[in-house]
């Protein structure tokens, strides 16, 4: 099968840059004050070595690998070897160093990536908001350059989306358990697909629930999210760009539309009148099972139980060490039963049934990824309220997915001059590459700028 090419791949093979090249932009990026925080440690001549390698490749005639030597980081999640995996935190600092790659980052390292970098995240991956009390909190960096005070990340790929914002990075691997590759990269202008979960391992990676839990990657364009999702996926896809007016699309009125504020509402309002002129065919409904989202998760959800189960003895001895907000939120877990986790999973399991009637019909739902685009961040460092209300209306949307065990993929749907705002594209379990095509037509259709770094 002949695989579609990303820009990258496509000027390494004409000659019109070379791998080393385009690794040194990234590594100056990382060492950028946009970049700041955003790594938690660097990979230099590692990632070096493998673009050096496909640049031999190429002169040899030999076949370029896939991700052709492109910089790639990698979350404080996943085992990569030779390295301590710590998860943004201070409490695994001292296990020893993992033996093996982690699946993911295996088969980016298989594909010719160019490793470059271990990146910051929210404490253990349980913020949507992407502050790390130990580590410093990276800037929105697609704001960063912009007069006036810094923005949140969005987490809790924060590092992630920062690298691949400030050029550090073509891609970030990152993980989504809640929204954290959708609501990042929403924040910061970038594309991030969330695939059906089990489509990608997440073994050699520190859980945050194992039942909702998703490896999957930040970009800046939705050709880039479908060449990283068939290497993570190790998966081929046949994804082209369809006609717009050949795609069945549904705009959810319950819970998505919430709250938004001004403009995430200008922009949602606008992207949708754009693809209506193009021909696209988007009904309106009322989906009103999303309605049951918050009682299904009444007594706190999967995160904070699974959560709990791994972190109680860590807790119990390092409890000083842990982030308290992170703390609070695991320690909800305590306090489920077994009986209340066993009545989760019917929920679940009866309200997946459901929405996969409900989605049937369409190739793909819109609504937006988050309804606010990225608060300042320092007044969110001191005040817990502010920051728990924010974290809340970040995951509000992005959640509704991994509970449905869905797919999804956020793109930028703002104009110049506005701050970022995401779309979602989104259906049911292994609906991929419906989605993904899908959002190939939309990006088409929006004449969003495709990135050639």
């Amino acid at each position: 099968m002949i695989h579609d090419l990303t820009e990258a791949h496509r000027r390494i093979l004409q000659g019109s840059a070379s791998a080393q090249s385009l690794l040194e932009a990234s590594i100056a990026a990382a060492g950028s004050s946009l970049s700041a925080h955003a790594f938690l440690s660097l990979s230099v001549e590692t990632a070096r070595s493998a673009a050096q390698q496909v640049d031999r490749a190429r002169e040899s005639g030999r076949p370029v690998p896939r991700l052709a030597g492109l910089a790639i980081s990698i979350k404080d999640l996943f085992d990569v070897a030779g390295e301590v995996t710590t998860a943004g935190s201070t409490i695994l600092a001292a296990d020893p160093s993992a033996t093996t790659d982690a699946p993911a980052v295996q088969r980016l390292r298989d594909a010719g990536a160019a490793l470059i970098g271990r990146t910051n995240m929210s404490e253990f991956a349980f913020s949507g908001v992407g502050i790390n009390p130990h580590f410093g909190t990276p800037a929105n960096a697609a704001q960063a350059a912009q007069a006036g005070k810094p923005r949140i990340p969005g987490g809790s790929t924060s590092g992630g989306a920062v690298s691949v914002a400030s050029g550090a990075a073509w891609a970030a691997l990152g993980s989504d358990t809640g929204g954290s590759i959708r609501i990042p990269a929403a924040l910061q202008g970038l594309v991030g697909f969330k695939s059906t979960a089990q489509l990608v391992p997440t073994t050699g990676a520190v859980p945050l629930s194992t039942t909702l839990d998703t490896a999957c990657a930040i970009t800046r364009s939705v050709r880039d999210a479908v060449v990283m999702h068939e290497v993570l996926a190790d998966r081929p896809l046949t994804t082209s760009a369809p006609p717009l007016r050949t795609l069945r699309l549904a705009m959810p009125k319950t819970l998505m539309l919430d709250s938004l504020d001004a403009t995430v509402g200008r922009a949602f309002e606008r992207t949708l009148s754009t693809l209506r002129r193009q021909g696209a065919e988007i009904e309106e409904i009322d989906l009103g099972l999303l309605a049951e989202v918050t009682s299904i998760n009444a007594a706190g959800g999967f995160a904070p139980a699974e959560a709990w189960a791994w972190h109680r003895q860590r807790i119990a001895a390092h409890a000083q060490q842990y982030d308290p907000r992170v703390a609070q939120r695991i320690r909800r877990g305590e306090a489920m039963s077994a009986a209340d986790y066993i009545d989760l999973l019917q929920a679940r399991r009866s309200w997946i049934l459901r929405m996969q009637v409900a989605l049937a019909p369409y190739d793909g739902l819109l609504s937006p990824t988050v309804p606010i685009v990225a608060p300042l961040l320092e007044p969110l460092l001191t005040d817990d309220a502010a920051f728990f209300a924010v974290n809340g209306a970040l995951l509000r949307n992005p959640s509704c997915v991994n509970l449905l065990d869905g797919c999804a993929l956020s793109m930028p749907c703002q104009e110049d001059g506005e701050l970022p705002v995401g779309l979602m594209v989104w259906s049911s379990a292994m609906r991929d590459d419906a989605v993904l095509q899908a959002s190939l037509a939309i990006e088409a259709a929006l004449a969003l700028p495709r990135h050639a770094a």
